[in-house]
This record gives structure tokens, C-alpha cells and sequence, in this order.
């Protein structure tokens, strides 16, 4: 056994070399701790949110993007509680390319990843597919522009949205073009979708209760961008006026083109050519054309008004269409949460339907299926280059 002097000389000699390179064997072998980070202790709330990020419509979904994660920015901003504890909310954004197989690809993936709620998505068509995932999994979805009636007619529990659905502004439009446009021979376009179609559907029947001759119906795509033969065809027929049922990026070829074979047959679309895009790639043809968004406008609201200048300052650009519908989806789910003291699905999801809410676009409440109650429609016109109002129908402004 060695004496005492030499052992300690040794374990000193060892822990010198060992200092040399920087480390001990202990600290060589045991992980790093992880830094903490000071809202670590803060339950996050996960805000699952889909719409087409690539493609025609991607300027819509990127707004419907920006409504949603600006809602949820001043959430946190504000430091908000459920349950008496401050919560941070996170977005989870997926695209869904306008494609119902990609839609219910992406609810699963967002399922899987325990969203507390879904703000999307933007087309009738992936939302329906989609909202039986969200159902089967009791996640509650609040669509900010989806409008075909049969989204909220399946019976799913979780499925409401903030904006009218296309019976009430199919009705609106169909009285708008027969009684103040004076239309008595209408021909109809639509791009197959569940939207493009189902408001074709409800414009035709209003249309036709106000004495108005549906003279065609006519089909195209939503990857369409030559119309030149449905509207040969629709030319000869002499109509009065031209409804088309789709988004943007098909209406403003459209319309261009309809000029274009010298035709002034009045023009008029729904929500989905409402936006600065539609004039922009439609051009001079833009002027004269008819539009219709469910809720009052913007600029007529206290609170809308304030909206805009903030999100164009976050932004840098303006609003392109459903960008305050989405913020006021997350809202809504978010008033839903703290009155049930919980952001856990099940918990908040009964309250949720009892909401009421003063948000950007309306007061918000929702009947038995999910709908907005009492949504208003407004009618626009391009004017000088710019969408101008026409008039309000239903509903009232908020504030």
C-alpha cells in the first residue's frame, strides 16, 4: 500500500491533468442541463391553422395566415389567463394547397401534434373533408371563409364559422341581380368546388324566385385560365348578366377575356373575387364588375378601421380578404377557453357555442349548427380602380 504522501501527490497529479484538457471525466460523460427558458413554466395553447399557402390562392391563404397569427401575437402580447394561469399561444400553420386529399393530410398532422383548436380552413371544399377528422377527434374548428352550406349541416359538434354561409348570400346576390341590376336573362358560371357550385346554387334559385330567366349554366375548373369557349358559347345567348360562382384567380381572366370578345353583359361574383388581386390581374375590364363579402364593410366599423392600420403596419401591405375573419375566429376560441377555464378540447368546446363576441367583423354568435346568427351581406362595385360599396343587407355593425 502506498503512504499517504504519495496518494495525495497522485490525486493531485491527476485532477492537474485533467484540468489541462479542459474538463473532468465526470463532466465529460454527463449531458448539459438545457438553458430554461423564463415562460418554460407556461402552458402552451396550440392554434392549429390550414389554408393554400402555394398556388392561385396563396395570397388569400397567406392573409388568412396573417389574421390569425396577428390575433394570436397580441394575445401573448396581452399575457392572457385560462384557468387563473398565464398561457403563451403558439400557431401551427399548414398548407393545404386547395386539394381535399392535402386538407385531411394536414388535419391529421395537426391532430397528431394535440392542437387545442383549428382556424381554417379557407375553401369549402378542403374544409369539409377536413371538419370529420376535427370531429372524430373532438377538436373544435372555427372557419373564417368557408360559406357551402354543408359544412355546418353534417352535425359535427366542433365545426362553426364566423362569416354567412352561401344561402344568405346567394339569396342576397340572386335579388341583387334580378331586382336592382334589372336582370331577366342570366347565365351561370362556377368552378365545380363546393363553394364555386354551392353559391351558384343558392344565386340560382334567388335569381329565378325574382323573375330572372336562367338562360346557361356553364362549368369550368379552379385551374382553369381560358374561358373563351364557355363564354362563346354563353355570347350567343345575348344574357343580361354573368354570374360567376369562384376565387379570384379565375373571375379576372374571366371578366378580362369577356371584354375582350366585346361583350358588356354586367358581371358579378361572390366573396371569392372580393379582393385588390381580382382588379389588379383583371385590369380595366375590373371596372363595373360586382362583388359580394358577408359582413358590413371594414371601413364602417370602429374597430375595423383600426384593424386595417394595424395590420398593415404589421404587415406591410393591406388586407387582402378573410384576414379579420380569422382574427376574430381565434378570438372567439380564445373567449371560449377562458370562460371555461380551460384550452383542452372537451372542456371549452360546450362553450364555445354559447360565445358571444364583439369582434372586427360582427358581433359573433353562433345558432344550433354553428352558423353565424343574423350574418349581413354587402354589395361592391370597382370604381376607379377600386372596390366602392353598393349597399348592406341584414346584420348590423358592431361598436
Amino acid at each position: 500500500m502506498p503512504s499517504n504522501n504519495f496518494s495525495i501527490f497522485l490525486v493531485l497529479a491527476v485532477a492537474a491533468t485533467l484540468s489541462a484538457c479542459g474538463k473532468t471525466e465526470t463532466q465529460a460523460t454527463l449531458p448539459a442541463t438545457p438553458a430554461v427558458s423564463a415562460d418554460a413554466a407556461e402552458p402552451v395553447v396550440k392554434i392549429g391553422a390550414s389554408a393554400p399557402l402555394t398556388g392561385p390562392q396563396a395570397h388569400i391563404g397567406k392573409d388568412n395566415e396573417n389574421g390569425t397569427r396577428m390575433a394570436i401575437e397580441e394575445a401573448n402580447a396581452k399575457g392572457l389567463s385560462i384557468g387563473g394561469k398565464k398561457v403563451r399561444f403558439e400557431l401551427l400553420s399548414e398548407d393545404d394547397q386547395t386539394d381535399p386529399k392535402t386538407a385531411t393530410i394536414v388535419a391529421q398532422k395537426l391532430v397528431d401534434a394535440k392542437v387545442n383548436g383549428v382556424i381554417g380552413h379557407l375553401n369549402s371544399g378542403t374544409t369539409i373533408p377536413a371538419s370529420r377528422i376535427y370531429s372524430d377527434n373532438g377538436i373544435p374548428q372555427i372557419s373564417p371563409s368557408a360559406t357551402a352550406i354543408a359544412f355546418t349541416t353534417q352535425g359535427f359538434k366542433t365545426a362553426f364559422r364566423v362569416m354567412a354561409n352561401d344561402s344568405q348570400q346567394g339569396k342576397v346576390l340572386g335579388e341583387f341581380a334580378s331586382k336592382n341590376l334589372g336582370a331577366k336573362k342570366i347565365a351561370v358560371i362556377d368552378d365545380r368546388t363546393a363553394y364555386g357550385q354551392g353559391l351558384a346554387d343558392e344565386f340560382v334559385k334567388s335569381a329565378q324566385a325574382n323573375g330572372a330567366q336562367i338562360i346557361a349554366r356553364e362549368y369550368t375548373t379552379d385551374r382553369a385560365v381560358d374561358f373563351a369557349a364557355v363564354l362563346t358559347t354563353i355570347k350567343g345567348k345575348q344574357p343580361d348578366l354573368i354570374f360567376f360562382g369562384g376565387m379570384d384567380p379565375q373571375g379576372a381572366p374571366m371578366v378580362k377575356q369577356l371584354r375582350g370578345l366585346g361583350m358588356k353583359t354586367q358581371f358579378i361574383t361572390g366573396d371569392g373575387g372580393f379582393n385588390p388581386k381580382f382588379i389588379e390581374n383583371a385590369g380595366a375590364a375590373a371596372e363595373g364588375t360586382y362583388a359580394s363579402l358577408p359582413g358590413v364593410p371594414l371601413d364602417k366599423m370602429q374597430s375595423g378601421r383600426d384593424f386595417a392600420t394595424r395590420y398593415e403596419a404589421r404587415f406591410k401591405q393591406p388586407i387582402q380578404l378573410y384576414a379579420p375573419y380569422c382574427y376574430d375566429a381565434v378570438n372567439v376560441m380564445i373567449a371560449a377557453m377562458q370562460k371555461a377555464g380551460s384550452a383542452e378540447p372537451a372542456k371549452y368546446l360546450p362553450e364555445l357555442g354559447k360565445v358571444i363576441h364583439d369582434g372586427v367583423t360582427a358581433q359573433i354568435a353562433f345558432d344550433d349548427k354553428g352558423d353565424l346568427k343574423g350574418g349581413a351581406v354587402t354589395l361592391y362595385q370597382v370604381r376607379q380602380g377600386k372596390w366602392q360599396v353598393v349597399e348592406t343587407i341584414g346584420g348590423v355593425a358592431t361598436h
